[in-house]
């Protein structure tokens, strides 16, 4: 199964690395059978067509995945003549770029002219430029064709892309990141430079381009693997001296300085591996208070607590004894009776229904015997008779002559 697949997969891509101008992105170009050594002059095929570029890298192999279809070739080695060419177009850039700037300013137009490029065989010049808001410039491309009697192209760019292509020094006195390695810019948030606690002032966190330095990118993912570690300020945490609330954190060092909440004038520093968290983070109005006998949340402080334990019971005495009788009481297994459980509630029917009991067994069962009810004496003659209950209907008495 294995042979099948290493047959079947596609093999690695041969390429080298070419850069069209030096500290520039490097683009993967097929050397076409021929071998290139770093540093070596080459004419290369490109969209725009044949252009000079320097090999930055010699022959290699790379999975096919990252080869950016189509695959351009390198055409040749350059010669003297191509050197003669690239000597003459880098003259004619300069007079370019000085007449570009000429025209800017005689049109008034609210741009910055970074640099201008000539195609390695002179059929267009390429000015790039910066600008804050949209730029009309066609009068401008009329009148510089006019003077170079060839291709004209302008193109905007950010301030970032400026500062790749000009270069300079950052204010750690090394050249710029984006000229001298990076190939593509990462994106950049003022988030990264909260999480790694640095200065919010944007004179301090930005580059020479106006926008966040592009190293704060570096050290992020360091940054954040070491908070998961490490317990979050103003927490609760118990240490080998005693519980307090945590003062500063040190990321990089894994240490917290800790206020006692015995002695709040005493401050110590622990490692992270010798604290326990009881509360991560401010404690919260609705927030109970934390019991004594609480046991540390985290499992880094549970080896102090045992620790802790320990020396309580070789130096503390033990504050509760038993008697050996009570220890044998409690020994014993309780031999209670089970409860009876409650009656059932019955219902108003079901009481009615259910026969009077005798007043000896209420008597018995503790009840308190009810009244009975007083019998009234028979009536006289002259009396009503006790009204009919029966759901029947009632008979008349029979009609006797005498009625009409």
């Amino acid at each position: 199964m294995e042979e099948e697949i290493k047959t079947t997969s596609p093999e690695n891509v041969e390429v080298v690395d070419i850069q069209f101008r030096p500290g520039q992105k490097i683009y993967f170009f097929d050397p076409a059978g021929a071998i290139y050594n770093p540093g070596d002059h080459v004419i290369i095929d490109t969209a725009r067509g044949a252009e000079f570029g320097i090999c930055a890298a010699g022959n290699h192999r790379i999975p096919p995945k990252e080869v950016v279809a189509p695959l351009r070739r390198v055409l040749r080695l350059t010669t003297p003549q191509d050197e003669k060419t690239v000597e003459e177009n880098r003259a004619k850039e300069k007079r370019a770029y000085q007449v570009c700037t000429q025209k800017i300013a005689e049109h008034g137009l609210d741009m910055q002219l970074v640099s201008a490029e000539v195609a390695f065989d002179g059929s267009k010049i390429l000015f790039y430029f910066t600008a804050d808001e949209r730029v009309d410039f066609r009068e401008l491309v009329k009148n510089l064709a006019s003077v170079f009697h060839t291709r004209i192209e302008l193109r905007q760019i950010g301030v970032r892309d400026k500062a790749k292509m000009v270069g300079g020094l950052g204010i750690c006195g090394r050249p710029f990141c984006c000229a001298s390695f990076l190939d593509d810019f990462q994106p950049v948030s003022i988030k990264m430079a909260k999480t790694q606690n640095l200065s919010l002032n944007p004179t301090k966190i930005s580059g020479t381009c106006g926008r966040l330095m592009c190293c704060l990118k570096y050290e992020q993912d360091a940054y954040e693997d070491l908070i998961r570690t490490s317990p979050k300020p103003d927490s609760f945490v118990d240490t080998p001296d005693g519980r307090g609330t945590v003062v500063e954190v040190d990321l990089l060092r894994q240490r917290v300085k800790v206020r006692m909440e015995e002695n709040p004038e005493t401050i110590g520093v622990y490692a992270n591996t010798d604290i326990a968290v009881l509360r991560s983070g401010k404690a919260k109005k609705n927030d109970p208070p934390i019991p004594a006998d609480l046991a540390p949340i985290s499992g880094s402080g549970k080896r102090v607590r045992q620790e802790r334990a320990e020396e309580k019971l070789t130096l503390e005495p033990i504050r509760f004894r038993y008697s050996t009788e009570s220890v044998v009481e409690e020994a014993k297994p309780e031999t209670r009776e089970p409860a009876e459980p409650a009656p059932a509630r019955q219902s108003s029917r079901s009481r009615r229904r259910r026969p009077p009991q005798e007043s000896g067994q209420e008597a018995a069962a503790g009840q308190p015997q009810k009244p009975e009810k007083e019998t009234k004496p028979e009536s006289s003659a002259d009396s009503k008779p006790p009204r009919r209950r029966s759901g029947g209907r009632r008979r008349r008495p029979p009609k006797t002559g005498n009625e009409g």
